[in-house]
């Protein structure tokens, strides 16, 4: 997965916006105002960073040498994805894991805002 297809799918996803608060070499796709993905523009080969389960990031990090824990992130709770070198299908999977992570960790008053924001 390259950078453009990234962006699209992130985009595609429910109340979710794009912003460059590190700088503009940096892209941030958050829900809610919470980051849930994070991307240099100009990495080579093109990396990632997502959110992930605790548990789930040690076994993704094992089995997959394009994983690794997140770069200037939280080791336990991020992981830097080379999405370029794996599967599109579990780029994808990864994707939607680190933004159910932070649609569920919302607090209920801002869900319901933005459900009735459409």
């Amino acid at each position: 997965m390259l950078i453009d297809e990234f962006r699209d799918y992130c985009l595609s996803k429910k109340w979710t916006d794009e912003k460059t608060p590190f700088g503009p070499d940096v892209l941030v796709l958050r829900v809610g105002e919470k980051m849930f993905a994070l991307c240099g523009f100009d990495s080579q080969p093109f990396r990632a960073n997502l959110k992930c389960d605790p548990e789930w990031a040690i076994e993704l990090r094992e089995q997959y040498a394009q994983v690794t824990p997140g770069y200037h992130m939280s080791k336990v709770h991020w992981n830097t994805v080379v999405l370029e070198e794996l599967d599109q299908k579990l780029c994808k999977q990864l994707i939607d894991h680190s933004y159910d992570l932070i649609v569920n960790s919302l607090p209920k008053k801002l869900l319901r805002a933005l459900e009735q924001n459409g």
